[in-house]
């Protein structure tokens, strides 16, 4: 075990440095990691941004696009050969199409590779010429990232921490009685693993649906080529003095060891160890309809998804040596297109409080640090209507699930966060004063103009805090 660790490291240090060398030297390459928990719009960013980079008419706060600098910009083949290729044209097909609809969510790791041709600013304008610059950006599921927790835990210790946490809701009370049945078993076969793990899996599918964050292993809601597998067959049991040698206990502790090492610590070495930018897309709107409790969970998941990453800044010598670190952290509420835009300040003032704690993690490591309010789709119109003897800001669109047209009030966001913060920390049932409505819109149809990308709220201002000083 010592050695395999030795030589992962000997073997990511030796790709690091060819990395490095060769982005020094020839061409730069931004790899750009983009993740979130479901529903948090994932798919529906990085293809929007790819789609605005290449026609950058809606970009005017990307500094090269608005000065002009950006040459040419043009789609490559991604440089891992095993890594599937992000479906970018299907993607924006569904979503600009004359019915437009919602591409397909991430189920999987994913890359795509643009190619940029920039001219260079200042002083350096009129002695050079331009210079590629390719952006790398890696799609995974959020859900995948959480799991980089695991490698710190035994499974006594994974078991005791998670049966804790989930015995009092009631989407695992079935399973809870399951894991208590199960206590001690010392003959038991494959069917009866299968239905423990089964059982488990249900109860994370249930927690996601009710809004709850912490739902790993991650693999078990998006197993992939992996279902079925020894691998994504274990659950957590109550701790058991001395287990037998074959019993079931110490089964799903040789495949919750297999797990770590077969499905988490690739995915480390693979992907998510070489980016440098990260973006985390965060439903805060949905969690905040879902209540408190939600909203409790959601700034745990933030803290803990920001412990997975090495946050600091890549001098040369430190990448070349030490491996890569993650510059930039944007943190972005997504779907800011259901609000109002008075509405916008509010809730990036909820998103920069709900990642403080990872916030200043990642600034202490030298990391910087940003928190928007972000529509990587605008699916809206603004309107104010009176009501009840006031005007009130809606935004207007056509619902998901009817088709039908809609104008739409979600409640007023507080100016303070800690209002929604605090009775969250406080283990509050519901909101005292109001409740939050959300909805879920279509696409709109939309009609683009030569050199025109999707419309979007901000997405000019995450690129440019996510790779402007690079371009």
């Amino acid at each position: 075990m010592v050695i395999t660790r030795i030589a992962d490291g000997i073997t990511r240090q030796v790709e690091t440095f060819g990395d490095t060398i060769s982005e020094t030297l020839f061409e730069p390459v931004i790899r750009l990691g983009v993740t979130g928990l479901a529903r948090s719009g994932k798919t529906v960013f990085i293809t929007s941004l790819v789609a605005n980079l290449l026609d950058r008419a809606r970009m005017p706060h990307l500094l090269a696009a608005s000065e002009g600098r950006i040459a040419a910009a043009y789609l490559q083949p991604q440089p891992d050969d095993t890594v599937p290729r992000f479906e970018f044209e299907s993607h924006l097909g569904a979503m600009t199409s004359q019915t437009p609809t919602w591409p397909d969510s991430t189920r999987a790791v994913s890359e795509l590779r643009l190619s940029l041709r920039v001219r260079p600013s200042g002083l350096l304008s009129g002695l050079t010429g331009p210079r590629t610059i390719h952006l790398d950006i890696i799609d995974y599921p959020g859900e995948w990232l959480l799991d980089l927790a695991l490698l710190d835990k035994s499974y006594a210790e994974w078991s005791a921490e998670t049966l804790a946490r989930i015995t009092p809701r009631s989407q695992a009370a079935a399973y809870v009685a399951a894991a208590g049945d199960a206590q001690n078993i010392t003959k038991w076969d494959e069917p009866q693993a299968k239905a423990l793990a089964d059982a488990f899996t249900a109860y994370l599918n249930a927690a996601r649906e009710a809004g709850y964050y912490d739902v790993t292993p991650g693999r078990f809601l998006l197993p992939g080529d992996m279902a079925g597998s020894p691998a994504l067959t274990f659950a957590p049991l109550n701790e058991e003095t001395r287990p037998p040698r074959r019993g079931l206990y110490r089964e799903f502790e040789r495949r919750f060891e297999a797990y770590k090492a077969r499905v988490v610590k690739p995915f480390f070495r693979d992907h998510f160890s070489r980016i440098d930018r990260q973006v985390v897309l965060v439903d805060a709107l949905g969690a905040i309809h879902s209540g408190p409790r939600a909203v409790e969970d959601m700034r745990h998941a933030m803290a803990d998804i920001l412990a997975a990453f090495r946050p600091g800044t890549n001098a040369f010598l430190s990448s070349l040596f030490l491996g890569r670190r993650v510059e930039k952290i944007l943190f972005a509420a997504s779907k800011a297109d259901h609000l109002h835009h008075t509405q916008h300040a509010q809730l990036q003032g909820i998103m920069e409080a709900l990642t403080r704690e990872a916030q200043d993690r990642a600034r202490f490591a030298g990391a910087e640090t940003a928190a928007m309010a972000i529509a990587s789709l605008r699916t809206t119109t603004e309107d104010i209507i009176p009501h009840e003897g006031t005007d009130l800001p809606v935004v207007r669109g056509t619902l998901l699930d009817s088709g039908k047209q809609a104008a739409f009030y979600p409640g007023a966001l507080p100016q303070d966060p800690s209002h929604l913060l605090t009775p969250a920390r406080d283990g509050a049932e519901a909101w005292l004063d109001q409740d939050f409505q959300v909805m879920r819109f279509a696409p709109a149809a939309v009609t683009l103009k030569p050199g025109e990308g999707p419309p979007h709220i901000r997405l000019d201002r995450a690129a440019q805090f996510l790779i402007g000083d690079r371009l």
